[in-house]
């Protein structure tokens, strides 16, 4: 597998309403699994070392909570992306390891 030192990382964003508090964390993880879908559809994985940034204020006009959140991802392109969970600094973690004596990278 090529180097992924030095790739351009993009950022996702998602921004909405939430306006029942009791969900508000059950939601922000439901929507982080949603970015990371479209992160890979595009051919990104998650960066693991760089946090999601998840905030909320409160709204009185609508009586909820408007919220943001953000995450990182690095291109290693549409098939590559299916078959790596993550990227955490320069070490590629996959999604499946192989069982065999095969290396990961040689599957890929």
């Amino acid at each position: 597998m090529e180097s992924i030192h030095h790739k351009p990382l993009k950022i996702f964003k998602l921004e909405g309403s939430i306006y029942d508090d009791s969900i508000l964390w059950r939601l922000r993880i439901e929507y982080a699994d949603l970015l990371i879908a479209e992160m890979r559809f595009d051919g990104y994985v998650p960066r693991l070392d760089i946090d999601e940034d998840f905030t909320i204020e409160y709204n009185e006009s609508i009586k909820g909570f408007n919220f943001k959140l953000s995450m990182y991802g690095i291109y290693v392109g549409k098939r590559k992306s299916e078959w790596i969970f993550g990227v955490d600094g320069a070490t590629v973690i996959p999604t499946h390891q192989n069982k065999s004596n095969e290396s990961w990278q040689e599957v890929v």
